[in-house]
C-alpha cells in the first residue's frame, strides 16, 4: 500500500493542528447500553494517543449501529466516549450533534492534545447518501471543524469498504494518512493474498451462503483446504441430496453449492456430524447426530465432535489460516463447542508457527466470549466485511482514496 501513514504525519508535525480521525466504534451493547466487547475501541487507541500526545487537536468521527439518518438515543456514542476516556486516561468530549452548533463550539474550544468525539455520524443522512454532492456537503462540514491546515487520518478499517462521507469524501478534501490500525490491517491482508505460505487453510462459517459466495469462489482457487461450517453448510449438504431437517437453508443457492462442490471437491470440507435441537433457544436440549441423520423438525445449531476432530486434523499442519464466521450458535453454551474446538485448533497451528488471521465480526466476538486468548492468533481483524471484500479481490474505496 503506497500511502502516507500516521508516522509520516507525526514527522511533519501536528502540534496545534486539527486532525480529523475516522475510527470504527461500532461496538456491541447490551440492553443497558453497556459495551460488551470493547475490541474496536482498544484497537483505536494507538492512533488517538499518538496524535493527542503530539499536541494535535483531535476530532473523531464514527458510527454505531444503523440509525435511520436521524438522531436516535439508543445509538448515541455516549458509552463509547466514556470507555474511550477511561482507556486513554483523559477526558474525551462528546458533541451533542454531528456537525451542528455544539460540535462547532466544542471544536473551536479545543486546545493542543484535546480529543472531541462527534455524535454518531450516521445521525446525518448525508453520510451514507448515494448522492455524491450530498456526501461532499457533509465532508466539507467535517473539514470546517478542524480547519484548512488540518489532516485526515483513516483508522476505521471496518468501514473502508464503504464510499461514505467520513470515509471517502473527506480524504479528497484534506491531506490524508492511514492510521496505525488501517495500515496494519492492509499489511496482514496483503500477506494473505500475495505471500501466502502453504498449506493454506480457510475456515468459513456464518448463516448464509449468499453472503460468502464471492469469497468462497475466490479462496477455493487459492486455499489447500476450505472448511465450511455454520448455518451456511446446510445448503451445501442439501446440494449433496441430504435432508437437513429444519436447519437454515437457502434453497435458491442449492444449485450454486452443487457446482462449487463439483468444481472444488478436493478443497471443500463439510461437517460430518451436528448438534441439533428442536428450536433456536439456549435451553433447547441438544442432540448429537450424523450429518446424514438429521431428523425432521430438528435444526443444526453447531458442528459435532467428529467434525471438530477432522477439521482440527486439517488445520494442524497449516502454515496460513484465515477464519471468518462461527461454526455454530456460540452465544448459547450448549452449542459453542464446535466454534471453540476449531478456534483452539487454529491456536494450536499458530503455536507451531502458522500465520493465523481472525476475520473480525462474529469470529472476533466468539474469541472473546469463549475466553480464548487474543494473542493465540497472529491477527484479529476489526473489519469482517472489509476483510472479506478485500479477499474477494474487490477494491476498497476507503483504501483506494488514500492512494491518490
Amino acid at each position: 500500500m503506497t500511502v502516507k501513514t500516521l508516522d509520516d504525519l507525526l514527522a511533519e508535525g501536528v502540534s496545534g493542528r486539527g486532525v480529523l480521525v475516522r475510527s470504527d466504534f461500532n461496538v456491541p451493547l447490551d440492553d443497558e447500553r453497556n459495551i460488551t466487547d470493547p475490541g474496536r475501541i482498544i484497537a483505536s487507541l494507538p492512533t488517538l494517543k499518538a496524535l493527542s500526545d503530539a499536541g494535535a487537536k483531535v476530532v473523531v468521527t464514527a458510527h454505531l449501529g444503523r440509525p435511520k439518518g436521524e438522531p436516535d438515543p439508543k445509538f448515541s456514542l455516549a458509552p463509547v466516549a466514556k470507555e474511550l476516556g477511561e482507556r486513554l486516561g483523559r477526558h474525551v468530549q462528546l458533541a451533542g450533534d454531528v456537525v451542528g452548533t455544539d460540535a462547532l463550539a466544542r471544536a473551536e474550544g479545543l486546545t493542543d492534545g484535546d480529543i472531541l468525539l462527534l455524535e454518531n455520524i450516521r445521525f446525518d443522512p448525508r453520510e451514507t447518501s448515494k448522492d455524491e454532492a450530498e456526501r461532499i456537503k457533509l465532508a466539507k462540514a467535517l473539514v470546517e471543524l478542524v480547519g484548512d491546515d488540518a489532516a485526515f487520518v483513516s483508522d476505521g478499517f471496518g468501514v473502508v469498504h464503504r464510499k461514505q462521507a467520513s470515509v471517502y469524501d473527506v480524504a479528497k478534501l484534506l491531506p490524508h494518512y492511514a492510521g496505525t490500525l488501517v495500515a496494519a490491517e492492509v499489511k496482514v491482508l496483503q500477506q494473505l493474498t500475495e505471500s501466502t505460505e502453504r498449506p493454506y487453510a480457510v475456515v468459513l462459517g456464518g448463516s448464509k451462503v449468499s453472503d460468502k459466495l464471492a469469497v468462497i469462489e475466490n479462496l477455493a482457487t487459492k486455499a489447500d483446504s476450505l472448511i465450511i461450517g455454520g448455518g451456511m453448510c446446510f445448503t451445501f449438504l442439501a446440494a449433496q441430496g441430504l435432508s437437513v431437517g429444519s436447519s437454515l437453508l437457502q434453497e435458491e443457492m442449492i444449485e450454486t453449492c452443487a457446482k462449487l462442490l463439483d468444481q472444488f471437491a478436493d478443497v471443500i470440507h463439510l461437517p460430518v456430524d451436528f448438534v441439533v435441537a428442536e428450536k433456536f433457544a439456549a435451553d433447547s436440549p441438544p442432540e448429537h447426530v450424523a450429518a446424514d441423520q438429521i431428523p425432521d423438525g430438528r435444526m443444526g445449531l453447531d458442528i459435532g465432535p467428529e467434525s471438530v476432530k477432522r477439521f482440527s486434523a486439517l488445520l494442524s499442519n497449516a502454515r496460513t489460516v484465515f477464519w471468518n464466521g462461527p461454526m455454530g450458535v456460540f452465544e448459547f453454551p450448549a452449542f459453542s463447542s464446535g466454534t471453540k474446538g476449531v478456534a483452539e485448533a487454529i491456536i494450536g497451528a499458530t503455536e507451531k508457527g502458522a500465520f493465523s488471521v481472525v476475520g473480525g465480526g462474529d469470529s472476533a466476538a466468539a474469541v472473546r466470549q469463549l475466553g480464548l486468548p487474543d494473542d493465540g492468533f497472529s491477527h484479529i481483524s476489526t473489519g469482517g466485511g472489509a476483510s472479506l471484500e478485500y479477499l474477494e479481490g474487490k477494491e476498497l474505496p476507503g483504501i483506494a482514496v488514500l492512494e491518490s
